[in-house]
């Protein structure tokens, strides 16, 4: 019988970032059936665990907060007394191959930055971002396994599709905003993306979390129609989310982590997409439609490449309700 892996697995970043390296797990999990591995993330992230039965324990690692360095110390206390046999990080900073090599864990995957990194891990991968999110992730063990989980999977109890049902969340993540980094359209055009799918019978459905209540309410007063249901505010978690977008025929989002939902479950998606890069968020599939301005702006995709904030004039998001509805009705 095979002896038990312990495995760390280190992934900050939000809610998309923990989905798109859900299938590096998958794998680890497939090659390893007898794992148990032990995810080092975000507080604001950890609702990742209520969508997957991959993840054992978890980490709580507050590297935004004021004392990042305090929480990156007991990180590595964490780690030097949870001995693992296997630790691997998704972390582009320089630093990381140190903190990995402190952990003392024999086995250190991790992305190469240089001669150092070479030294310190004992397998320093070439890092691609020009490729969708989840195999940029998966490249860390593809040295380990034979396995290749394309996708992320998310298990949650799935509901009956509405027929003939649109179901719209127009928000990001409060953190987006907060950075000025803009990824979705005006209130005003999603009211009138209601208004032109429920005029042409769809059954649309509104949904939202706590962090799109100003979205939410600037929408509320700018619809005509009242023939769709609001149901922002009704789901209490990730897991609910998963399971009501799984209740719809076709999914309208923003590019954000309700997105990376909707992919998992293969639910037919149509995100708006700006300043940010499609081809590295969504995979390459029928079932995802972005939905993009022909803006012709030389520096799109900009966001996170060239800047770290989104420019005032915004070309790339001004994409017309009627266009959204085009899309979303000819597919």
């Amino acid at each position: 019988m095979e002896k038990t892996k312990k495995i760390l697995a280190i992934n900050f970043g939000g809610i998309g970032d923990e989905i798109f390296f859900l299938p590096t797990l998958l794998s680890l999990k497939k090659e390893f059936p007898n794992s148990h591995i032990t995810l080092a993330l975000e507080p604001r992230s950890k609702g990742i665990k209520d969508l997957t039965d991959v993840i054992d324990d978890l980490i709580l690692v507050d590297v935004k907060g004021q004392n990042k360095y305090s929480e990156m110390f007991k990180l590595l206390l964490a780690a030097r007394k949870g001995h693992f046999d296997m630790v691997i990080s998704s972390g582009g900073n320089k630093l990381i191959s140190i903190l990995l090599f402190l952990m003392g864990i024999k086995e250190r995957y991790g992305y190469y930055t240089g001669k150092l990194s070479s030294v310190l891990l004992t397998h320093a991968v070439t890092l691609n971002k020009n490729q969708y999110a989840c195999s940029m992730y998966h490249d860390l063990i593809r040295t380990i396994t034979s396995h290749d989980t394309e996708l992320p999977q998310i298990k949650v109890e799935r509901r009956e599709v509405v027929s003939n049902s649109v179901l719209i969340h127009p928000g990001v993540s409060k953190m987006s905003v907060q950075k000025k980094c803009i990824k979705t359209v005006l209130p005003k055009t999603w009211a009138k993306v209601i208004d032109l799918l429920v005029a042409d019978g769809k059954k649309v459905m509104l949904t939202g979390g706590p962090d799109d209540q100003d979205c939410i309410k600037e929408i509320l007063e700018n619809v005509r129609t009242q023939n769709f249901e609001n149901l922002s505010g009704t789901t209490k978690n990730l897991n609910e989310l998963a399971q009501l977008i799984s209740s719809a025929e076709k999914f309208l989002c923003s590019d954000s982590a309700p997105l990376h939902i909707a992919v998992a479950l293969g639910v037919k998606t149509y995100p708006i997409f700006g300043p940010t890069n499609d081809k590295t968020l969504v995979p390459q599939t029928p079932q995802v439609v972005p939905i993009k301005a022909n803006d012709n702006c030389e520096l799109k995709p900009c966001l996170w490449t060239r800047r770290m904030t989104t420019c005032e004039k915004l070309d790339c998001l001004k994409i017309t309700p009627s266009k959204i509805v085009e899309m979303v009705l000819s597919e």
